[in-house]
């Protein structure tokens, strides 16, 4: 049994990063830097992170060969306990929707750049198990406002902040609208 005073301050800390990145807008750095903190609290106190079964999340671009922001939501959800399987930079909507159906994992993280990668976007949601939500983000879906809409991407984060308030609020007994923005 998870002792609720340490989850409490767990999701207390978590809470105190919303509350100093509302002075300013966080960084790359400033993301991994708390999610470092995060993980190092974790790890002292041997504590699973936001649930007592973390959920498996499934990550990857399709048209991104940097990844910052990809390593950003990586290191984020690690933070808070959830597992990680990273398919990697520049993956086929092919190799990506294979691994979930093998995985069958609760997230799907996936960046994408381009404006033109909609189909692909749309063809990966389309093979999704029933149970994986697409939790995306990246210039496409900033500024194209009906990228989510057309390709049936389930939550759109803008931010580092907005996808742990994404995961803060998950819970996997709630049966979810697949199409609620963050």
């Amino acid at each position: 049994m998870l002792n609720t005073c340490v989850f409490t301050e767990f999701r207390q800390k978590l809470l105190d990063c919303f509350h100093c990145w509302e002075s300013f807008s966080p960084t790359r750095e400033s993301y991994l830097n708390a999610a470092r903190d995060l993980t190092a609290w974790r790890f002292d106190r041997n504590h699973p992170g936001l649930w007592a079964l973390p959920p498996l999340m499934v990550t990857a671009t399709i048209d991104d060969g940097w990844g910052h922001g990809l390593e950003v939501i990586e290191k984020l959800a690690a933070a808070t306990g959830v597992r990680i399987h990273s398919l990697g930079l520049l993956q086929s909507p092919e190799s990506i929707a294979k691994a979930c159906m093998a995985l069958k994992p609760h997230f799907l993280g996936l960046t994408v750049l381009q404006f033109d990668s909609d189909d692909w976007v749309a063809d990966i949601v389309r093979q999704l198990p029933s149970s994986t939500l697409l939790v995306a983000g990246g210039p496409a879906f900033q500024y194209d406002e009906d990228f989510a809409r057309r390709t049936g991407t389930h939550v759109v984060v803008k931010n580092g902040a907005a996808f742990l308030q994404f995961l803060m609020k998950w819970d996997e007994q709630i049966t979810v609208d697949k199409h609620q923005p963050a």
